[in-house]
């Protein structure tokens, strides 16, 4: 074959391969929540957990986000885990999960006004939701989440938008919140799982088998689940447990009102967040 007619074949060929190509894309919608690029959410199945050290850190991180008062009790002041906010291990679609979250750090926080680590990340649900102190930064305990979050994410692209990330929110009702109508209703709808104290509902090894909503054992004051917006935005798109959106805005609302008002620890170094501007309305400090 003469170069002009292998030149031909070569042009040939990749108007068929191009051709092929943009068909399959055509015929493969991107999913109704996803931007452009964005990746579908998907856990891992438990099989491609890496065998030997690396695997044996992934369930370790697995096991103390799914009961971090039997594995690192001394960093936690709450009785709550991860998974109480982070849905199913961090696995469920807006319901805060992990996976994705490996790529997209560092990341700049407008909260510290820096740019922070997964690790900074990490500690400070420690220090805020668990209402505990941050873990040493070469822990087996933190290497143990970070391989954790890493497996989850096997197969998202660095960077990448994965749809499902985060927490879904909901426009707050033109009324204001009415914390008294609230508690009448957490009564009905919450104190079953929760208590008609806050105190939540403790289960075996020392993991609540729903987490306390206030008092000295929940978040603190510092944690997002203390902002009005983030709580009733979780409360009508997931609670109850099980039946999420089954509470009208202005429901979820009033509850969030009403638990988010009610005492909680303190958190000292709340005093610097913000320090750029830029503090969110619903902040409760």
């Amino acid at each position: 074959m003469n170069r002009d007619g292998w030149n031909d074949w070569i042009a040939v060929g990749c108007a068929v391969f191009l051709a092929a190509f943009f068909r399959a894309a055509i015929a493969q919608p991107a999913p109704a929540s996803a931007g452009f690029g964005a990746t579908t959410l998907h856990a891992p199945a438990d099989s491609t957990i890496p065998a030997g050290p690396l695997g044996d850190a992934v369930r370790l991180g697995r096991n103390i986000f799914n009961n971090p008062q039997a594995y690192v009790k001394p960093y936690v002041g709450a009785s709550l885990t991860c998974s109480n906010c982070h849905l199913n291990g961090g696995t469920q679609a807006w319901g805060g999960p992990l996976i994705g979250v490996w790529g997209v750090y560092p990341a700049y926080v407008a909260r510290s006004a820096s740019v922070e680590t997964l690790e900074d990340r990490l500690n400070d649900c420690f220090q805020r939701s668990m209402n505990g102190k941050p873990l040493p930064l070469d822990s087996a305990e933190m290497k143990g989440l970070l391989a954790y979050a890493w497996w989850l994410s096997s197969g998202v692209p660095a960077g990448s938008a994965v749809a499902g990330r985060g927490f879904e929110r909901v426009t707050p009702p033109a009324a204001p919140p009415d914390p008294v109508r609230g508690k009448a209703l957490y009564a009905v709808k919450c104190a079953a799982c929760h208590g008609a104290d806050g105190k939540g509902t403790p289960g075996a090894n020392g993991a609540y088998v729903f987490p306390p909503l206030w008092g000295p054992a929940s978040f603190n004051a510092g944690a997002g689940m203390a902002r009005l917006d983030t709580a009733a935005s979780f409360v009508q798109t997931k609670m109850p447990l099980g039946a999420g959106g089954s509470l009208s805005v202005r429901d979820a609302y009033d509850i969030a009102a009403y638990f988010t008002r009610e005492p909680r620890p303190d958190f000292a170094a709340k005093v610097g967040d913000w320090p750029k501007g830029g503090k969110p309305k619903d902040a409760p400090y």
